[in-house]
Parts: structure tokens; C-alpha cells; sequence
């Protein structure tokens, strides 16, 4: 009855049928759950919180209540409450499929975000013993390590992600910035991000690389006309003290007369 008068909108008559049905089966937490969602329909959020607060003590493995209460939590601007939430229904999911390595992405990315870096690579390193040929585990790993300061893995780990996925036109652009921030491997980290570019030719992102590059090379004009052109496409605070630095730099390199005419 509950499930009928939620579908015909009848709101209020669906919440006294599914309260009727949780006086007699107090701990099924289907009903539960189906009664928070006519709450939320009626927006009456604190009652649909509460109702799946509830299911999670009744159940402390299940991942629904925690999931949506994550949704909750972040509607309501409670993030760091969203946030234990959500990683409850990741970890209660993992236990009930331990082989779906996106439950663990997932989980690394909410680590990641929340800077708890070993967490996260604990997870991703999950994801690799599952799946060893995942090359965005890898990917996700170096910027984990680069946050770190661990240069030397965060390099190995864009290696091996290049290595198992050549194309990989993400990680191309990553190694490449990153020998260019390191000022080492120029030549090659030009070629990296110019093949990023053949995959996503308007991707200012990867336009900054080569522009950046091009500073570290020396090469000053090339710099600037790539910069230029990464600007326009993105706005940025990294592209626009990258363009900033080459301006400062090739004003420098003007001669005296060229700067009266100016």
C-alpha cells in the first residue's frame, strides 16, 4: 500500500503505511530506507536523516543508508560529515564485492581530497593487486607521491603508467610538466607533451606544458605564442604567472631603443 500511494503521490498516506509497516517489522531497513525517500520527496529532511541513521545502526555493513546520507550531508554544505559518510559506503561496499576496484578509486580520490595520503595509496595499491595492468592506479599514485614530495616514485609511477598505456595522454602531459618543474629531460619532456597534444589539440592544460617547456629550453618567443594561445583557451592562475614569467623575461632581453619605442 505504501509503495502504491508513493507512486501515485500521495505522500503523507505512504508514510502512515510504511511507518504501519515498520511497528510490525521494526528492523527491516528496506521499509526504512523507502520511507527516507518519501520524506526527502516531501522534504522533510532531519525525518529522512534520522530514519537513515537508524538503518545504519540496524545494519552497520550496509551501504545505501550511508550513500545517500552522503548525498544529504553535501546538499546541506556538511563536508566533512558527507565525507565520513561516503567513505563508510565505499568500505562497506568493498567488503560485499572486494574485487571492484572502482569502489577503491573512488576511495583513494576521497583520501586524496581529504590529504590523507597513505590511506590513499593504500587504496590504489589495492586496486593494482586486483587489476596490475590499471594504469590510471598508477597515474593517481604519482600525484599522490608528487604531493608527498617523493619525487623519484612520483616519476616511476608516470613511467609505468605510460608503460602499460603508451597513449595515455594524460600521464604524457604529467611527465612532461613535471621534468620541466624539475628542469631536467627537456627534449624529452617536449616530445611527451607534444604527443599529449596530438590526442587533445585545444587542451590549454597541455598548450601550458609546451609553453613552459619552451621557457625552460630558452626558447622565449615560442613560449610566449604558446602561452598566449593556453590563455586564451583556459583561465588559469598557473598559466597566467607562467605567461607573466616570459613577458618579464623577453622585456629583459630588449635593447635599450627597443624599449623607448615601446
Amino acid at each position: 500500500m505504501a509503495v502504491m500511494y508513493d507512486g501515485l503521490g500521495e505522500y503523507d498516506k505512504a508514510i502512515q503505511q510504511y511507518k504501519s509497516a515498520l511497528w510490525l517489522d521494526p528492523k527491516n531497513n528496506v521499509i526504512r530506507l523507502n520511507l527516507a525517500v518519501v520524506y526527502l520527496k516531501k522534504g522533510r529532511v532531519e525525518q529522512a536523516i534520522k530514519e537513515l541513521n537508524t538503518a545504519a545502526k540496524i545494519e552497520p555493513d550496509a551501504v545505501e543508508p550511508h550513500a545517500v546520507l552522503a548525498v544529504l550531508y553535501s546538499l546541506q554544505n556538511k563536508p566533512d560529515q558527507a565525507s565520513r559518510e561516503y567513505e563508510i559506503s565505499l568500505k562497506n561496499a568493498s567488503r560485499i564485492n572486494p574485487k571492484n576496484i572502482d569502489i577503491y578509486k573512488n576511495l583513494g580520490q576521497l583520501y586524496l581530497g581529504e590529504k590523507k595520503f597513505d590511506a590513499a595509496i593504500e587504496a590504489y595499491q589495492i586496486v593494482l593487486n586486483v587489476s596490475p595492468q590499471d594504469s590510471s592506479a598508477h597515474f593517481y599514485l604519482a600525484n599522490i607521491y608528487e604531493l608527498k614530495g617523493e619525487k623519484a616514485k612520483t616519476e616511476a609511477e608516470l613511467k609505468k603508467a605510460l608503460e602499460l598505456n603508451p597513449d595515455y595522454h594524460e600521464a604524457l602531459n604529467y611527465l612532461g610538466y613535471f621534468y620541466a618543474e624539475e628542469n631536467k629531460n627537456l627534449d624529452q619532456a617536449e616530445a611527451l607533451v607534444k604527443k599529449a597534444l596530438e590526442f587533445a589539440p585545444e587542451n590549454g592544460a597541455y598548450l601550458d606544458s609546451l609553453g613552459w617547456i619552451y621557457f625552460k629550453k630558452g626558447k622565449n618567443q615560442e613560449a610566449l605564442k604558446t602561452l598566449q594561445r593556453a590563455a586564451l583557451l583556459i583561465e588559469d592562475p598557473v598559466v597566467a604567472q607562467h605567461l607573466k614569467e616570459v613577458e618579464e623575461k623577453l622585456q629583459k632581453c630588449l635593447t635599450p631603443t627597443a624599449k623607448l619605442k615601446n
